[in-house]
């Protein structure tokens, strides 16, 4: 993310998110915060935790329309039922 001198970050780049249980390069968004479009349960590997499943973190009823107060590498397809996920940087 881009930051101006003292004020908060802000987005420059924006993609969606297709929840898998793969780890991979592929699925790796290199911690992104997360805009949640339709909300849900999201289960994630936060940023610089091992990639794997037993480390997965399930955020409840996330709401739609805000962002996921946190930065993750992967969102899993088990365990989420949020749609229209988009990672920001």
């Amino acid at each position: 993310m881009g930051q101006y001198n003292q004020q908060p970050d802000f987005a420059t780049i924006a993609s969606a998110v297709t929840p898998s249980d793969v780890f991979s390069a592929a699925t790796k968004l290199n911690g992104a915060a997360l805009y949640v479009g339709v909300g849900g349960n999201i289960s994630v590997i936060m940023k610089n935790i091992d990639g794997t499943a037993g480390n997965a973190v399930v955020f409840k009823n996330a709401v739609e329309g805000t962002f996921l107060p946190v930065i993750v590498d992967y969102v899993l397809a088990t365990g989420t039922t949020a749609t229209d996920l988009v990672a920001v940087y």
